[in-house]
């Protein structure tokens, strides 16, 4: 039998506050912050300027293995399962689902590389540990007690939303009462930057940093990489209200597909990104026209706002809900921006505010109702859309918490 996944606290690092009534609040009064790193002056970057990581994971003797998007996903896990509130045998039993991303920065990790191998006197005997993909997973568990069953998930810019969406079909179909999920990702390091600026992907041109982000505009020239980590307690809806916990919002319904197209560009029509999106409105037992706001994936790439703007007008065409696109507030946070971006969609929600997408000054495409200015606006339903590199697609529809 299906059951009701609420949302009922959320741990959120982004470079627009730390909590839903200052991400709100900053998103209101146009407060973000765009620069140029002193590494790479030609790129533009959106980092997180100042978060206290003592304060959301406390004293962690393993602390020196996590690397700067690890710290970014332990410190908004910690934070989310601080803020749930559960006691330590809910904890235990709980299931724990993280997106995450590689570190990218070997440079900067190990710099005496010669000929394959590393001549640092004084490098870490478990090393390894910066680079593989499960220590966050590894970090959470043992500092907020979460023992449950878990999973690790690196779909590159899908990672988080995905691992949301696996911890909602765990509650969904029984297997599980809680679950705390989302992700962290930073790749703001001459490594990260490198790797993006081979690709031809990322914003590398003058002006003011201010105006590099700019999806859906004509002009766009890449995006802007960002960092950041959000987590969520997910529990089944009868168990949240028996213990008289806040809910913050409802999960409906999931969906993830893959291209099998291109190793980096979207299948142009959006093909099989329409069914990741079509089955998450599926499960949710809702169809097009009864979703309120759509949040964009909008990176501000050529190739991606091309096809997602096709595939919104293509599903959404005569419906025309508003479009927002928070990577033109927060930049693009890899693993971690499906759930920075449901984080940031529930402060929009809670607070009835829909924020403009920035820069966007002439539209790629006129269909498409793209939110030009930010405006008071009361919704009780929406899709978030993640695709990433590899032809990784989902798609996640959320509501008001039930009456």
């Amino acid at each position: 039998m299906s059951r009701r996944v609420v949302i009922t606290s959320i741990g959120v690092c982004s470079s627009i506050g730390f909590n839903l009534e200052q991400i709100a609040d900053n998103l209101k009064e146009k407060r973000f912050y765009f620069e140029r790193p002193s590494f790479d002056p030609q790129i533009v970057s959106c980092p997180i300027v100042s978060v206290d990581f003592k304060k959301s994971i406390g004293p962690f003797k393993d602390r020196r293995y996590l690397n700067r998007g690890a710290l970014l996903c332990v410190a908004a896990a910690g934070d989310a399962a601080r803020n749930s509130l559960l006691d330590k045998l809910s904890l235990h039993e709980a299931g724990l689902f993280v997106g995450t991303g590689p570190n990218m920065d070997v440079g900067g990790e190990c710099p005496e590389i010669r000929q394959g191998k590393i001549g640092q006197s004084d490098l870490m005997a478990l090393w390894m540990l910066r680079f593989l993909p499960n220590t966050p997973t590894s970090a959470i568990s043992k500092i907020t007690g979460i023992h449950g069953e878990n999973l690790t998930i690196a779909t590159a810019c899908s990672a988080s939303l995905q691992a949301i969406g696996e911890a909602y079909r765990k509650i969904k179909d029984g297997y599980l009462e809680i679950a705390l999920a989302g992700g962290g990702d930073s790749r703001l390091s001459p490594g990260g930057i490198l790797a993006y600026k081979k690709a031809q992907v990322i914003f590398a041109a003058g002006g003011d940093p201010q105006k590099a982000s700019r999806p859906f505009d004509k002009q766009r020239k890449g995006f802007v990489p960002g960092e950041g980590g959000a987590f969520f307690m997910l529990e089944e809806l009868r168990h949240a209200r028996s213990r008289g916990a806040e809910i913050i919002a409802e999960i409906k319904g999931f969906g993830s597909s893959m291209d099998g197209y291109n190793m980096t560009a979207p299948q142009p029509e959006g093909l099989w990104a329409q069914v990741a999106i079509m089955n998450a409105l599926a499960e949710a037992r809702m169809s097009p026209e009864q979703i309120d706001v759509i949040s964009a994936h909008g990176t501000g790439t050529s190739l991606n706002d091309e096809m997602e703007a096709t595939l919104i007008d293509r599903i959404y065409g005569k419906h025309k809900p508003p479009v927002i696109a928070i990577k033109s507030w927060i930049g693009h946070a890899s693993a971690a921006c499906g759930a920075l971006e449901l984080a940031i969609f529930l402060a929009c929600m809670q607070s009835c505010y829909l924020p403009e997408i920035r820069n966007l000054d002439e539209s790629c495409h006129s269909g498409i109702n793209f939110v030009r200015m930010g405006q008071n606006y009361s919704f009780s339903s929406g899709l978030i859309e993640n695709f990433g590199f590899g032809g990784q697609n989902s798609a996640l529809v959320v509501t008001k918490p039930p009456l």
